[in-house]
């Protein structure tokens, strides 16, 4: 009877060891790119309003943010890229080639995301995360976001990851 007390005492203690970021070895490493936006009613060549820059910039943020502190993340810088992800960008609709640059940046893991403006109050927040090596999704989700302001923008990434993205433990993390 001690005996399986003592070996369900080192097993819960051993999973509690490698739940923690980093414990199991080097973390994994995501290059977590900026969110873009869809905005079909825009006319060819458009540029983005420096406003929804701001906000895609404070989303992209709070993503970056929150895989690093809760998830546990490398977040690798993707700036060294940004000429290839705006010639190959999109990166919402380049056919994987998000995998192929994040790979070439050392990452494990591929995070992407896109606001697609539906009207002026009503916008969808897509975020995936892939395996670089694959470009296999392993975790995705969307939220619709009802108002056009920096704390509804920031509130629906929050909302994301933790109900969808980081709802359960990424592959890998146990």
């Amino acid at each position: 009877m001690r005996h399986t007390s003592l070996r369900a005492a080192l097993a819960c203690g051993v999973v509690l060891w490698t739940a923690l970021p980093g414990a199991a070895g080097a973390a994994e490493k995501a290059a977590v790119f900026p969110v873009e936006l869809f905005d079909p009613g825009a006319a060819y060549g458009s540029r983005t309003r420096p406003m929804d820059a701001r906000k895609l910039a404070l989303v992209t943020d709070e993503l970056r943010n929150a895989l690093r502190d809760k998830a546990g993340l490398d977040i690798v810088d993707t700036a060294p890229k940004a000429d290839v992800v705006a010639k190959e960008g999109p990166l919402y609709k380049c056919n994987g080639c998000a995998a192929d640059i994040a790979k070439s940046l050392g990452a494990d893991l591929v995070v992407t995301g896109y606001v697609e403006k539906g009207s002026g109050q009503i916008f969808n927040l897509s975020v995936a995360i892939a395996e670089a090596d694959t470009g296999k999704v392993v975790r995705g989700g969307q939220v619709t976001i009802r108002a056009d302001t920096d704390d509804t923008w920031a509130h629906a990434m929050r909302w994301v990851v933790k109900n969808r993205l980081l709802a359960e433990p990424l592959p890998g993390k146990s």
